[in-house]
């Protein structure tokens, strides 16, 4: 329980420095970052037992008193949660959302049906999209999520979150993770443990795609694989290989594209990987 206890207070910018303070911090502090920036994943610590709601949401609490949210790519701050003490005193912790510059990122040579897909093919789209959205509605006391979140593959970041993308001249969406410039049929590793929520070789836009439950809401998603090697309802570690890159869906070659959500909250990937250490040079390594 202890060493639990270090690794959330370290990925919370704490220390366990002595009993005297973890009593302290186990018993009584609540304790979130003071800034984030936009697409972050926050870790925060209150009294075991406490109830803690943000964006209209009831958090779960572990029994060690951490909790995570995501806060999105066009979150403003500062942003409020409520945390009531096992002895019914209700606290705001405000948290100030530090914006980031968005470039914009321009892909060409997609196929024009992608672009503005027929009505059949759009109909498949939104029911492949809203299976993928059922799975990270997911909600257990699992706490893989508060792991050192380590590389999936090695290589150089071609895509990053939250850069607009602009498809042969008309604005799309924002990008939705990280894309890993690497060959294919190079191993997936988990970056954290999981159970695997979804599995699918054969979506229209996204092609082979996995899911990893990493707990609380937040979860991994794995695109354009070449081959997955997992089934829905396994448990997998970190490290595992779970499956293969690829160019599958509407990919234009050969890439890993990572994401992650807090439910339906995307947060970016490589944010997460910074706090662990992972993350400063841009280029995966183990």
């Amino acid at each position: 329980m202890r060493q639990v206890l270090r690794m959330l207070l370290a990925l919370a910018g704490l220390s366990l420095l002595s009993p005297a303070v973890a009593q302290t911090v186990d018993d009584d502090r609540i304790v979130f970052p003071a800034s984030v920036q936009q697409g972050a994943m926050v870790i925060g610590k209150v009294p075991a037992g406490s109830r803690v709601e943000y964006a209209g949401r009831t958090l779960r609490v572990t029994g060690y008193g951490s909790v995570v949210l995501g806060i999105g790519r066009d979150a403003t701050g500062p942003v409020q949660v409520s945390v009531t003490r096992p002895d019914g005193r209700r606290e705001n912790a405000s948290i100030a959302v530090m914006p980031r510059d968005w470039p914009v990122e321009r892909v060409s040579g997609v196929p024009p049906k992608t672009v503005d897909p027929p009505p059949a093919i759009a109909e498949r789209i939104r029911r492949e999209q809203a299976r993928v959205t059922a799975a990270r509605t997911r909600d257990d006391d699992r706490a893989d999520f508060a792991q050192r979140f380590a590389w999936p593959v090695e290589g150089r970041v071609s895509g990053r979150f939250g850069n607009q993308r602009v498809y042969n001249g008309k604005p799309g969406s924002a990008h939705s993770g990280m894309d890993i410039a690497v060959g294919s049929g190079m191993p997936v590793e988990a970056p954290a443990a999981g159970v695997v929520t979804f599995a699918d070789a054969d979506l229209y836009l996204t092609g082979g795609t996995l899911l990893l439950d990493h707990g609380h809401g937040i979860s991994s998603n794995f695109l354009h694989l070449s081959r997955i090697d997992v089934r829905p309802g396994d448990r997998v570690e970190q490290g595992q290989v779970i499956g293969a890159v690829g160019a599958t869906g509407r990919a234009t070659g050969p890439h890993l594209h990572w994401g992650m959500n807090w439910f339906d909250v995307r947060i970016d990937p490589l944010l997460v990987l910074e706090r662990a250490g992972n993350g400063e040079s841009g280029i995966g390594s183990r």
